[in-house]
């Protein structure tokens, strides 16, 4: 690769605060060349990648002024939105106890504190609280805070936690004494996961390599010196990664390391935590694997032979491949996603026709049935299942319209027991609402899901503005649940629709093939051909069409902007992957060389050919843009600050329309954005205060959500 830096040609940025927010920012232009694959490549903001330079945080604080300034207007309308927000959330609350080791463990908020508090009981829910951790009190004076690793120790005596203040994902490791309070130990630069062993004493935590990736597994003893650790495993492959836990039967420490198109797994019993960890299977170039230990036998769901995955059964004493008998056979039509396995019984998450449903098995009898669920759209999801000896299984369900809702399913009688429905305060009656789930033709042939909520009597004569959201990518399913915040939007008139698009599993594995790496144009053509439709069955027209997504649906949104930009009136991209071939050339970078089997290695021409026709850096051009708003974090260390920072100043030296172009930055978050509940609400009524602005109801009534 030739490189060369070209100096000199600067557009100063514009000097004071008043200058900053009457004009738009202009990053200075230092055109930086390069030659890859034979073709010259120009990025003329690629300083911005350097966070020291007090220049590109000037840049950054002058865009916040300009978008400060300009979006003024709304915050009335911002506060209005933060309080009906703040009204559906009933802020002193709790979490449904769970059981584990003899004392029941649950979380609370109280009102006006950002952070939850975690506690337990032991022996019954009669017994006196203890608080075992209060992250407010952790928290405190720190602009941002998140915990990683929550691990109590089998007998219940001691408490390991991961504190993240710098939101780069830089954890330190805590263990506290639970009887005295102290604190024993503290074990800087981990990362997240760790697994106690049986001897309550000792534990395995992970380290990261400089590319974030989790790459090593330490055993430690609590109250000895860091320096005593031992290495337990190292995995060099820049394709894999790997993590630390517990099985749930108590019996193993597992430790995968896993890529996205291979695995490797070993296990170390907890009862002789010094045992070299034992390989299940070796790794096989397109086999992935993962484990569940189960009653004297494991369980090994994979997609060999497989592609919609199965589940095979294996003797603790010889688990390799050769010895893997079905359990579960595979399905053409069957998407299995996940299990469960307790002493007794198995659950199995499977996915058909683009719905989860839960497949209970009694080991006893070998006998299975299937737990239902009414609704047309719904998410179902394990909530919370710790103990391994037990005949109950909670779950979470809701739908766009049923608030979330935890049962516990008696997994012999089948009864379900509502033991807690998310508490709306300000008021809500779900039958003012109602639910659709669409089918829209993509360009191939192939059908989407689209799920759709609106306010029943809506009328589809093209005049409602759509809020499309999508993700499409890394095989996350993105479910149809339950949000109390998008109802703010509904209520003036939004409809809120959620594309299901190939890169996601909704409908099984080829689903997500079909939306990585050399198909990745898929994902993108898919939204677009969602959006044609809500358009053709006139639930919205062009000027009424809103795209949202973000992080790796930020991607979706500059790909798409890129592609159609006059089939939206407005976009909203969140922490934008956007830089592709930029980031995924530098494997210094977080999750870029362990990503090349997501989205492709630029550095092999054909690969690089293809990412060049969608990466949204590399498409600016001269025309016309929607209104669009961008979001980014300083301290993100998934999507860097720079691939959002970029990207906005490229299409504002470009774009040749007058439409708004806002950028945001969290000059104190992370990829997640603000790290308390009360910041996070003022993030999403900003959102929504554009995206009302934008359509032409920023003064629109709001519709009684009230029984």
């Amino acid at each position: 690769m030739r490189i060369r830096v070209c100096l000199g040609l600067a557009l100063l940025l514009p000097l004071g605060p008043l200058a900053r927010a009457q004009s738009p920012p202009a990053a200075r232009v230092v055109p930086k060349i390069d030659t890859l694959h034979g073709e010259v490549r120009e990025d003329d903001y690629f300083w911005l990648r350097d966070k020291k330079n007090p220049e590109v945080l000037a840049y950054l604080e002058a865009e916040n002024a300009y978008t400060a300034a300009a979006m003024q207007h709304t915050e009335p309308l911002q506060e209005q939105l933060y309080r009906e927000m703040l009204g559906r959330i009933k802020e002193t609350d709790l979490t449904v106890p769970y059981r584990n080791h003899g004392f029941w463990y649950y979380n609370r908020t109280e009102e006006g504190k950002p952070y939850p508090i975690y506690c337990r009981k032991k022996g019954s829910l009669d017994a006196p609280e203890d608080v075992i951790l209060d992250q407010n009190a952790l928290a405190q004076g720190k602009r941002f805070h998140a915990l990683g690793g929550f691990d109590v120790s089998p007998d219940g005596s001691r408490l390991l936690y991961l504190e993240d203040t710098t939101a780069f994902r830089e954890y330190t490791l805590y263990v506290k004494d639970l009887g005295s309070g102290r604190l024993t130990d503290s074990i800087p630069g981990v990362w997240n996961g760790t697994a106690w062993a049986d001897d309550n004493r000792t534990f395995f935590y992970l380290t990261a390599d400089s590319a974030k990736r989790g790459n090593a597994v330490w055993r430690h003893v609590t109250e000895t010196p860091r320096a005593q650790d031992v290495k337990v495993f190292q995995e060099d492959n820049v394709l894999e990664n790997v993590t630390v836990f517990r099985s749930r039967s108590g019996k193993y420490v597992l430790i995968p390391a896993d890529g996205f198109t291979s695995s490797e797994w070993r296990l170390i019993p907890t009862a002789t935590p010094a045992a070299e960890p034992r390989v299940i299977a070796a790794r096989r170039p397109n086999i992935e694997y993962s484990v569940e230990p189960a009653n004297g036998f494991l369980l090994i769901y994979t997609n060999d032979h497989a592609p919609n995955f199965r589940i095979a059964r294996a003797p603790e004493s010889d688990p390799g491949p050769a010895h893997w008998t079905d359990w579960l056979p595979h399905r053409d039509s069957v998407f299995v996603e996940n299990l469960d396995a307790f002493k007794d019984f198995v659950v199995v998450s499977e996915r058909s026709g683009g719905l989860r449903r839960l497949r209970v098995t009694d080991l006893r009898t070998n006998r299975s049935h299937y737990v239902t669920f009414p609704e047309v759209a719904y998410g179902v999801f394990p909530a919370g299942n710790p103990e391994f000896d037990t005949g109950t299984f909670r779950f979470s369900y809701s739908s766009l319209v049923t608030p979330s809702s935890v049962y516990d399913y008696d997994l012999r009688s089948r009864a379900r027991v509502l033991k807690k429905r998310q508490e709306i305060p300000s008021g809500y009656d779900g039958g003012q609402y109602e639910v659709r789930r669409l089918m829209a033709p993509a360009r191939d042939g192939v059908r989407v899901p689209v799920s759709l909520l609106l306010r029943r009597g809506t009328p589809l004569d093209g005049s409602r503005p759509v809020l499309l959201y999508a993700y499409g990518s890394y095989g996350a399913t993105i479910e149809p649940t339950f949000n109390s915040n998008v109802l703010s939007l509904v209520d003036r008139g939004f409809i809120y629709a959620i594309a299901h698009i190939r890169g996601g599993q909704e409908m099984g594995r080829r689903w997500y093939d079909d939306g990585k790496m050399m198909h990745k144009l898929n994902t993108f053509r898919d939204y677009i051909d969602v959006g044609e439709e809500l358009v053709r069955l006139k639930y919205t027209s062009r000027d009424r069409l809103v795209a949202n997504g973000g992080s790796a649906g930020g991607l979706l949104m500059g790909a798409v902007v890129n592609m159609r930009p006059e089939l939206f009136r407005a976009v909203v991209a969140d922490v934008p992957f956007v830089d592709v071939i930029n980031t995924m050339l530098d494997a210094s970078l977080p999750l870029t060389a362990q990503e090349w089997d997501q989205w492709g290695n630029p550095h092999i021409a054909e690969q690089y050919a293809y990412m060049r026709q969608y990466s949204p850096y590399d498409n600016v051009e001269a025309k016309g843009y929607p209104w669009m708003l961008v979001t980014t974090s300083f301290n993100d260390s998934q999507v860097m600050y720079w691939e959002p920072s970029k990207w906005v100043a490229k299409l504002r030296a470009r774009k040749t329309d007058s439409n708004p172009l806002y950028f945001k930055v969290n000059l104190a978050g992370g990829h997640g954005g603000s790290s308390g509940r009360y910041d996070r609400l003022r993030e999403i009524a900003f959102r929504y205060a554009f995206m009302l602005d934008a359509v032409g109801l920023a003064g629109a009534r709001q519709a009684s959500a009230n029984p």
